[in-house]
């Protein structure tokens, strides 16, 4: 195998074929979200359709769903899911909110994250460390971690609290007012809900999403858990070879060393730029219970 970084491996593609691996397009971001967004409806009438228990599975079959809304959230905070700039803002503005993600302060985290992948000291994702024992690991993967740390920062960020060093100065103020005005929301909605004795924000949006996080955190923990600490993109991100439907749900993300070596390649490019870069691939697994065995397999005794 050879021994080429992410840089190299980039500079062999030629031009023209690199120009096609970043062209943006709306078409097949509006698909893909059509079919993500029919898939909710349809869940949310199993949900409404059943009682007891059964329901309580419908649930957890819609917050898989409704979770894995990260997916066009990620890509339209690189503003690659559309080729049309409001689509990308609009589209992650309403995600994050379902998802208690404000877009403004995951875009700064998120690119630091990228600037910095498997950076022990300037990763903002490796500020809460990886598991590395089996208590910490089925607690990560409960996803309680997740949403205290929203809400704490959520909170943090709209009092005037000191805020996370990945967000620069000049965006403080929009941070701030981001955070505050998804909290009015967030108090609206629990004040509707206890005032008028409604409780579908909670059966169709609350408890899915408690239910379905778990799913999440597995996901996101293949990306890079258990990867080398260095800045490679083809050793430090994993690539997960997942099938057919799990892709089209995480919108083309388990190409994942691909969208790190290029991120501004579109989602749907992503399978052509894995096949480039494959020769090249440090890090991959074949599903992600295989994904999972590397990870477990590193665990401290």
């Amino acid at each position: 195998m050879s021994e080429l970084d992410h840089k190299q491996a980039l500079a062999a593609i030629n031009a023209d074929d690199m120009r096609r691996l970043t062209q943006l397009s709306d078409s097949p971001g509006l698909i893909r979200l059509t079919s993500h967004l029919a898939a909710i409806l349809l869940c949310g009438a199993f949900v409404g359709a059943t009682t007891g228990l059964t329901q309580v599975g419908a649930q957890a079959l819609l917050g898989l769903v409704l979770v894995f809304l990260f997916a066009p959230m990620h890509e339209c905070i690189h503003r690659t899911a559309f080729r049309t700039r409001w689509l990308n803002d609009v589209v992650a503005e309403i995600c994050g909110f379902l998802l208690l993600l404000p877009p403004r302060s995951f875009r700064f985290f998120h690119f630091a994250h990228h600037r910095h992948t498997q950076d022990p000291e300037r990763d903002p994702e490796l500020s809460s460390p990886k598991p590395e024992t089996w208590p910490a690991y089925l607690w990560r993967l409960t996803g309680w971690s997740y949403w205290v740390g929203q809400v704490r920062g959520m909170i943090t960020a709209a009092v005037g609290g000191e805020m996370p060093d990945f967000v620069p100065e000049r965006a403080v103020a929009r941070v701030r007012w981001e955070a505050r005005a998804y909290l009015a929301l967030y108090l609206a909605a629990a004040c509707f809900t206890i005032m008028s004795g409604h409780t579908a924000l909670v059966t169709f949006w609350i408890l899915p999403l408690v239910l379905g996080q778990p799913w999440l955190r597995a996901y996101l923990l293949a990306e890079h858990t258990a990867c080398p600490l260095n800045p490679d993109m083809l050793a430090n991100t994993r690539t997960t070879f997942a099938n057919r439907f799990v892709r089209w749900f995480a919108w083309e993300m388990p190409h994942h060393t691909a969208h790190h070596a290029l991120p501004q390649a579109p989602f749907h490019k992503l399978p052509s730029l894995t096949e480039e870069l494959r020769p090249y691939l440090r890090s991959t697994a074949y599903g992600y219970p295989d994904a999972h065995r590397q990870i477990v397999a590193r665990f401290r005794t």
